[in-house]
């Protein structure tokens, strides 16, 4: 089959008319590929062409791991093309295979067309399903407000600047529109425009930009969703949308090339790139967009507690990464070793506040210089999380703290003090909930035995219960005040402090009683439901609870994010609408009523 009847049979080329087809046919060459010989490699060089696998076929790989296959007819490389930015995957011939490369200002010219953005649409969407098939949870990035996508100020010309000064100013500028005032109302001039209504036309560089602009000018609000941009764009044969926000003022434009770097902005694609990163400093600078993947995720209305989850992740990531360019420059640690997340890391939930919880593990005192080792390693670690804006624990709960750094030995002799003079030595919660983030050392093995044991001592868990009973929750509201179960009243509302971490406390040892190893909260409930600990209405109470505080407190954070300001747990009760705030006290009769049951059970004065 020749050239032109092989691309008519696919997409995009299928709805080219016959001049349009000689043009791409004129543009096009053929190169072979050998088997498993990489086309466009992950993070590499841009791709120069657009690719059609004429022949056999073409894997797409995420690292080592193939996450699609292009056969024949398929097109790819698209994305990378348009943006000029590195390939966010890499593809590699699955076979032998031959592709036909198209030059980029034709292939441009193609893909510009209503039909063609048609295509890219449901080509990145359709790649989109294949990297979540293994990535963390996240949300549909077309359903994310489009303001999300403005990075800058729009440009703006007067009508009475000339084509040559604004085609000057947009290359200055590095962008591809310009609006332009037009007596009292605004118009928009592309480099499209300039190419077609210009250069095509015959005019010259000193014709006013108002005669080429494009009036009136159509803007939808900044608070549509992407997709509506993008369904705009399809509907208009347009490849530019202005925002405009509740006044009217254009805050920005969006074009057909944002929308295919839409990926770019994902937490998946923040994951990666620490995963790839070549020093500390650079971690610890692409963690620093969380709070932005953070806001994009909770706006899209992702569950809270995967939201809380996929922050974890990230923090686990950029620790992981941190340990492993640390022991690439201190040598390899002397001996066996775990890096221990506790607290809110370790169970999985974690906010845009939270502050470092780690400790670190090693397997014995027999060496003397391993603590010095494991003292540097942990310090380059602690340093690097606080520079992506993980703050130090003021209560020095960090493993470059010697007291939270030890052997296994020492780590199990700390464990049992704790239990056995639970109040004396004020044993600290937060170490109770640890996981592994890093190391081969099985300290579970070794701890977990403990810990069984103490969960039948009744003094260590009248100690742990206490600390689940001994700060009530608010009564409620009035006016624009927190009435406190002192009868105090408060200007704002701590969504940690009002019941998120007394819930935490009730699930840490309920869980324990039942003999849940899950350190997740809402799983701990759930478990403690199973094995008959709490009943079934107390359990899903406190759950729906738990999720509602979160909901609370990470809009508010992500709210304070989009504001320009350091989020933090103080919500304004103003901001919350009269159903929100019977919910609340409603969760806080059942937090009472669940601290209660405990105190009555283990003989607790509250």
């Amino acid at each position: 089959m020749d050239i032109p009847s092989f691309l008519r049979s696919h997409p995009p080329f299928d709805e080219l008319d016959e001049d349009e087809l000689a043009s791409v046919v004129l543009a096009t060459r053929i190169e072979f590929f050998p088997e498993y010989q990489v086309i466009l490699a992950q993070d590499g060089e841009p791709a120069s062409f657009l690719y059609v696998v004429r022949k056999g076929s073409v894997e797409v790989l995420d690292g080592d791991l193939v996450i699609d296959l292009h056969q024949e007819g398929e097109v790819f490389g698209f994305v990378s093309l348009l943006t000029g930015e590195r390939p966010a995957l890499t593809a590699r011939a699955a076979e032998e295979t031959i592709c036909y490369l198209i030059e980029p200002a034709v292939a441009e010219d193609i893909l510009a067309t209503k039909e063609g953005a048609s295509f890219l649409s449901r080509s990145v969407r359709r790649r989109e399903l294949k990297v979540l098939e293994r990535a963390e949870p996240r949300a549909d990035p077309w359903t994310l407000p489009a303001r999300t996508l403005v990075a800058r100020r729009p440009v703006a010309v007067a009508e009475t600047d000339t084509v040559r000064a604004v085609a000057e100013r947009m290359a200055t500028e590095r962008v591809s529109s310009a609006l332009v005032r037009v007596g009292e109302a605004w118009g928009i001039v592309t480099d499209r425009d300039l190419r077609t209504r210009v250069l095509a036309e015959g005019r010259g560089p000193e014709h006013l930009v108002a005669e080429v602009a494009s009036t009136p000018l159509l803007s939808l609000p900044e608070d549509a969703t992407i997709g509506d941009v993008l369904g705009t764009m399809l509907e208009r044969g347009i490849h530019h949308v202005p925002l405009a926000d509740g006044s009217g003022a254009i805050v920005g434009v969006l074009t057909d090339t944002d929308l295919m770097a839409l990926e770019r902005r994902s937490a998946f694609q923040v994951r990666r790139g620490i995963e790839r990163a070549a020093d500390p400093r650079a971690a610890s600078r692409l963690a620093l967009a969380v709070p932005e993947t953070t806001a994009d995720l909770i706006e899209a209305g992702v569950d809270a507690l995967e939201v809380a989850h996929v922050i974890t992740v990230t923090t686990d990531v950029l620790t992981t990464r941190l340990l492993s360019l640390a022991i690439e420059r201190l040598g390899e640690p002397p001996g066996g070793w775990a890096w221990l997340a506790l607290g809110g890391e370790a169970r999985q939930e974690l906010s845009l506040v939270s502050d470092q919880d780690n400790a670190l593990v090693f397997a014995s005192d027999e060496d003397p210089s391993a603590d010095a080792y494991f003292a540097r390693l942990a310090a380059v670690v602690n340093d690097g999380l606080a520079s992506a804006g993980i703050p130090r624990c003021r209560s020095g709960v960090i493993a470059s703290n010697v007291a939270w750094r030890g052997s296994v030995e020492r780590w199990c002799g700390r464990f049992r003090s704790w239990i056995a003079d639970p109040d004396g030595s004020r044993m600290p919660a937060v170490a109770l909930d640890h996981r592994v983030v890093a190391g081969a050392l099985d300290v579970d093995e070794a701890f977990a035995p403990i810990l069984a044991d103490g969960s039948a001592d009744r003094a260590w868990l009248r100690h742990l219960a206490r600390t689940a009973v001994e700060r009530p929750p608010p009564k409620g509201f009035l006016r624009d005040a927190v009435i406190e179960a002192r009868g105090t009243s408060a200007v704002v509302l701590d969504a940690r402090d009002a019941g998120i971490a007394t819930i935490t406390a009730l699930a840490r040892i309920q869980g324990l009683r039942a003999g849940v190893h899950d350190r997740r909260t809402v799983r701990r409930l759930r478990g403690a439901v199973a094995g008959g600990r709490i009943g079934g209405e107390v359990g899903t109470a406190l759950e729906e609870a738990f999720q509602l505080l979160w909901r609370i407190r990470l809009g508010h954070q992500v709210a304070r994010v989009r504001a320009g300001a350091p989020p933090d747990d103080d919500v304004d009760p103003r901001s919350l609408g009269p159903l929100a705030r019977q919910a609340l006290k409603e969760a806080f009769r059942l937090i009472d009523r669940a601290q209660g049951l405990l105190a009555l059970e283990l003989d607790l004065r509250r």
